[in-house]
């Protein structure tokens, strides 16, 4: 089983590029970071992890801004977005992006994309909410093409364009590992669909082992795909030996613990509790 961290950077937590050092040179394999634009002051849309949104929301940096400092300071450490709203983006420059922090990183970025849950956030992008899923599964069928293709072109309901170039191609070949986020069913399906790993988040969906393997199986089936093909990331994963155990005993790929948007003196220490967690099993 590989460990990753989840981390909302901002500007009064640990350094990014002193916490990739630091998970590194603990074992951790990955890194995720996650993304908000901005937060709307209408807060009409409910947050699923309960009433009060945490101000990290409010603070954090562009997420791949952030890990491309992070790149710069490490070697091993795997550079995910966690996730990116890729229904926010403009999907030329996120490919762009993308394929210019794998080039940097030689081969290191892991693509974690959704849809998101803000409303006002997306219908801020000229998003319709309505529409996310949708717009979402074309825009990374479409950077797919880009990183493919030379010329490369995509038409889609929600996305279109004629033949063009975009250099530098990922080192990641045939592109960076896209791993999709959200609760079952609909996020698995969509992970299935057009995705090489799931993302779900440990409280919202069970952190078992068995059952997890399960969804895997049953959904890959009905879409004719090899379980083995799709990667499961548990995101904010207990720190329970137990726990853990049971999932890499079902062959659950990744856990990511949370990693609290705090200083360094709060967070090199459970870093290090992690650590011994990881070492344990």
């Amino acid at each position: 089983m590989y460990f990753g961290a989840c981390f909302f950077p901002t500007e009064y937590a640990i350094s990014p590029v002193e916490l990739g050092v630091a998970l590194e040179d603990r074992g951790f394999e990955s890194v995720w970071l996650a993304e908000h634009s901005h937060i709307p002051a209408s807060r009409e849309s409910p947050w699923p992890g309960g009433s009060d949104l945490p101000q990290m929301y409010y603070d954090t940096l562009d997420p791949f801004v952030t890990l491309g400092a992070m790149a710069a300071t490490t070697t091993t450490l795997k550079l995910g977005t966690g996730i990116a709203l890729v229904v926010q983006r403009d999907l030329i420059h996120t490919a762009k992006e993308v394929a210019s922090l794998d080039v940097l990183s030689d081969g290191r970025v892991l693509f974690g994309v959704g849809a998101g849950w803000n409303l006002e956030e997306m219908a801020d992008h000229g998003t319709d909410p309505d529409r996310r899923f949708g717009l979402m599964r074309e825009r990374v069928e479409a950077m797919k093409a880009l990183w493919a293709g030379d010329p490369a072109e995509y038409h889609g309901d929600q996305v279109d364009f004629d033949a063009t170039y975009q250099n530098p191609k990922p080192v990641q070949q045939p592109h960076p590992p896209i791993h999709v986020g959200g609760v079952a069913p609909g996020g698995l399906r969509r992970a299935v669909a057009y995705g090489d790993g799931w993302i779900p988040i440990g409280g919202r969906t069970a952190v078992d082992g068995g059952q997890l393997s399960a969804l895997r199986a049953e959904a890959c089936a009905e879409a004719g795909r090899d379980p083995a093909e799709l990667e499961i990331s548990i995101y904010y994963a207990p720190a329970d030996a137990g726990v853990l155990a049971d999932l890499a005993e079902h062959g659950i790929e990744r856990a990511a613990f949370a990693v609290p948007s705090a200083p360094r003196d709060e967070v090199l220490p459970l870093l290090d509790t992690y650590a011994e967690v990881m070492a344990s099993l």
